[in-house]
């Protein structure tokens, strides 16, 4: 009896690690069309309602990806402040593996801290050494400023490594859910990570390393490397014998609550104006909206927490669509995929229609930047093209 409860507590550790993975990405503007570093986060969670909120709590205010639960704002799971800093992480499962300390699950208060106090890389390994130790950190921080920089740390309790994208001869660097420092073989994304390195490598080869390609291809992406198929060219492009496919190695699957984009600014524009590129709710549902600090409190109504439904709406939209992609409640269901719901060969999928307004949303908004980035705009200028963006957004999903 003994050991079947021992096994019982083991499958649902494993299932609860497995459950909270992320794809991450921090890329030099040496790789990108326009010269702009990013920071990218595919997040995977347990928590699938999520907003986005305003913060003028610390030495710098800042916008940050979080919980819609997390009614106080404790933890931020990635996001931009008003110096041009900019951060996210992944989870590491193969580091602190014979550590006994019981304090961990610090990521989110310690990015919080982070977008609070931090203005540059500088700032943040002197938080990273001065940070109580044990720390309670097992993950991978990406991190850009203003200056242009861009790099992965891998942190642990007690130490950290820096993987500079910029002395990377790609460009970028991706990291998954193991460490290049933790024990080999272990943790979890292999898959994802070998899906991730072919459709970087694709988009830097063809200079299409942007945040249209992130956005649209790479949070969509239905490649499978272990059998070498494109669910999603499969599906566009014929109609397969079977609706369903098995998603959980894919970059987006059931767990994927959300996708966040930072874009940095260049030397001699305002820090405020780094732009967040937000999918608040499942990527195959949820369209992308930009985002800036320089906006002050008054985001999008669609990202930002609504007392009445619990949660931001445009999460709570993409969710009613994302239960037609995934409609098997029952037991494991949420494995499986119902593809032609998201595209088929017919061109009227969800993520075939959300496409076709993102790439309106995309152009007015460099336009927007064009001028803005020359001409400061005013945060009332923001607000209203924030007003202009809920009505267009809100009008698609039919609310």
């Amino acid at each position: 009896m003994r050991k079947l409860a021992i096994l019982l507590l083991w499958i649902f550790l494993t299932l609860s690690e497995k459950s909270i993975p992320c794809t991450t990405a921090v890329i030099s503007g040496k790789a990108t069309p326009d010269g702009r570093s990013m920071i990218w986060k595919l997040r995977d969670t347990d928590d699938l309602e999520n907003c986005f909120r305003y913060f003028n709590d610390g030495e710098y205010s800042y916008i940050g990806l979080v919980n819609s639960g997390d009614m106080k704002g404790e933890n931020v799971w990635g996001g931009s402040n008003s110096a041009g800093f900019a951060i996210m992480n992944s989870a590491s499962y193969n580091v602190n593996e014979n550590d006994t300390t019981s304090l961990k699950d610090r990521e989110g208060i310690f990015m919080k801290l982070a977008l609070q106090t931090c203005a540059s890389l500088q700032d943040f390994e002197k938080l990273l050494n001065e940070y109580p130790k044990p720390r309670g950190l097992a993950a991978h921080f990406g991190v850009i400023d203003a200056r242009g920089g861009a790099v992965f740390y891998e942190v642990n309790n007690y130490t950290w490594t820096k993987f500079d994208a910029n002395a990377a001869s790609e460009g970028y660097v991706i990291r998954t859910n193991y460490s290049e420092t933790g024990t080999p073989d272990s943790g979890y994304g292999f898959i994802r990570r070998q899906t991730a390195e072919k459709i970087f490598a694709e988009a830097k080869r063809m200079n299409r390393l942007n945040y249209q390609t992130i956005v649209q291809e790479f949070t969509r992406c239905f490649y499978h490397p272990v059998f070498g198929l494109d669910y999603r060219e499969k599906y566009e492009t014929s109609t397969p014998e079977t609706v369903f496919i098995a998603s959980d190695d894919l970059l987006t699957r059931h767990s994927s609550s959300s996708s966040i984009i930072v874009q940095s600014i260049k030397k001699g524009e305002s820090p405020d104006m780094s732009t967040i590129w937000a999918q608040v709710g499942f990527p195959g549902t949820c369209i992308a909206i930009p985002l800036w600090v320089r906006g002050g409190k008054n985001l999008l109504q669609l990202v930002q927490y609504e007392e009445s439904i619990k949660n931001s709406p445009l999460n709570y939209f993409a969710s009613l669509w994302k239960k037609e992609a995934y409609p098997i409640g029952r037991s494991d269901g949420y494995h499986y995929l119902k593809v032609p719901v998201l595209v088929n060969s017919q061109n009227n999928g969800y993520i075939q229609r959300i496409e076709q307004l993102e790439k309106y949303i995309f152009a007015w908004t460099d336009e927007k930047l064009t001028s803005w980035r020359s001409m400061l705009p005013q945060a009332s200028e923001l607000e209203t093209f924030y007003e202009q963006l809920d009505e267009t957004v809100s009008g698609f999903y039919g609310k």
